[in-house]
């Protein structure tokens, strides 16, 4: 079975809704276009005045799935074009703002003051990423999940498991269950004849508690790292991947692996 690019998907903010892209235009060295550009520090990593532009922080300066589940309860639009990010709880409309526009910002901190108070220290702030992706790593990868391990996962678990809960950034499918964690090395190329874009794959993702949250409800409603060790012996699922060649990609692009 040939292997496809099923879906592609970027997190405008971190730890908030997923945005289904057609296609991107990946860059040489860089994450995927517009991913984790945004994020939401706690109160108790203050925002510094131009902070943005010292770089990458850990993920544990951020709201998170991993411990706040709550953001997963939340549904959110962004719309690249004006940078207007539209937060939706239980299908209506509660807060809306341009993030590149301090009374935007300051809209959607207000919000999230009020939604996560006494749930994350302090009051909020948005950090915005400039040059660099606020992505779990200070490496600017691309992380690839194989559908295939997550169906393996569903087998063990004996329930469904959204892909979502991954997180990742290009949903592959035709693959073998597992396959990817052999690939430490080896390069793919994600498009057709005279175009598409080369990854290398760096290593596997090992998984945190931010996969326990159901991305639908917010729930803590499976142990996916106990899934895991009991039935695999490992904590991994996707692998993250190097951008070693840019180019345009697009879901159903044809994936190729390398010997």
């Amino acid at each position: 079975m040939p292997i496809t690019l099923a879906k592609i998907f970027r997190y405008p903010v971190k730890g908030l809704t997923a945005q289904e892209l057609p296609a991107a235009e990946l860059t040489a060295g860089q994450a995927l276009p517009g991913d984790r550009r945004y994020a939401l520090l706690h109160g108790a990593a203050t925002l510094e005045a131009g902070h943005h532009e010292e770089g990458w922080r850990p993920k544990s300066d951020f709201l998170q799935l991993a411990r706040h589940e709550k953001l997963a309860a939340l549904e959110t639009e962004f719309d690249e074009d004006t940078q207007t990010l539209v937060i939706y709880r239980g299908g209506r409309p509660v807060s809306r703002g341009r993030l590149d526009q301090p009374m935007g910002r300051m809209l959607v901190e207000q919000f999230f003051a009020a939604y996560m108070a006494g749930s994350a220290p302090g009051a909020p702030k948005l950090a915005e990423a400039k040059g660099f992706a606020y992505t779990d790593t200070d490496t600017p990868f691309v992380s690839l999940l194989n559908l295939a391990s997550v169906h393996d996962i569903e087998r063990v678990a004996k329930q469904p498991v959204d892909p979502t809960r991954f997180r990742g950034n290009l949903w592959l499918d035709g693959l073998d269950p597992w396959e990817e964690r052999n690939w430490g090395g080896r390069t793919l190329t994600v498009g057709g004849t005279g175009g598409g874009a080369t990854l290398e794959v760096v290593r596997p993702i090992g998984r945190c508690a931010a996969t326990e949250v159901n991305p639908g409800t917010g729930a803590r409603d499976l142990n996916v790292l106990r899934t895991l060790r009991d039935g695999f012996g490992h904590t991994h699922c996707g692998v993250y991947a190097r951008v070693v060649g840019g180019g345009r990609i697009a879901a159903g692009d044809p994936v190729t692996l390398t010997e």
